[in-house]
């Protein structure tokens, strides 16, 4: 019922063309009346158009798509400027016309004004989304990453506790520093110390234990 009612509107708003179009027309120093009278033929065509598919006429959707989607496609690629994501957002603006074409009212405009209305404000929409989405992923970024200083101080940290380690085994006996730097520098088993000093593993381990007692005490771990 209401898909016919549209109809009959469309069909009247357009059914002579306005009185002051043949004036406009002597005033224009150029003849751009064919030009005119195709706006006019295609806005009354399209407006009849949308209105079957407010019916729910399929056929009348697809023929509504090819007349206009070219048009859809150029204004939203002018305000995405991205192919991809513009021809994203042409099929959810023919998606939200199939839902929404109830709602056209030819009395406040044409067909086409109304599709291109609606087409404008989904790639709005989309540049809209997808500047919160940068700005959540600078936000991010900018949380988690680790600062630059903060590098430098671990290095230096590192290189500090380097050289107090350096500082600290100079205060041991020789025979303490070498049995400490063999097992914990060069990786090397209480037999292996034993072997390269020529010593027994006892002795070995007795060394070993007080150089590590004095290395704590001269870093200061408790």
């Amino acid at each position: 019922m209401h898909a016919t009612v549209v109809r009959d509107e469309a069909r009247q708003l357009f059914v002579s063309e306005p009185d002051h179009a043949s004036d406009a027309a002597d005033a224009c120093p150029t003849d751009n009346s064919a030009a005119r009278t195709a706006r006019i033929v295609e806005s009354r065509e399209l407006a009849v158009i949308l209105a079957n598919v407010a019916g729910g006429d399929q056929s009348a959707f697809a023929e509504f798509y090819d007349r206009t989607s070219s048009r859809v496609y150029g204004m939203v690629l002018r305000v995405l400027r991205d192919p991809g994501f513009s021809e994203e957002a042409v099929q959810e603006v023919y998606l939200q016309a199939w839902k929404s074409a109830h709602s056209f009212d030819p009395a406040k405009g044409s067909a086409l004004s109304w599709l291109l209305t609606l087409a404008h404000r989904r790639a709005v929409d989309r540049v809209r989304s997808e500047q919160s989405s940068s700005d959540r992923q600078a936000l991010y970024d900018t949380t988690n990453a680790t600062p630059e200083f903060d590098v430098v101080s671990d290095e230096v940290t590192r290189r500090d506790e380097h050289r107090a380690v350096t500082d600290c085994l100079e205060t041991l006996t020789d025979t303490q520093r070498q049995s400490v730097t063999l097992a914990y520098y060069g990786g090397r088993t209480y037999r292996e110390v034993a072997e390269d000093l020529g010593v027994a593993i006892p002795t070995i381990k007795s060394r070993i234990r007080d150089g590590l007692l004095r290395l704590r005490g001269c870093l200061g771990v408790m």
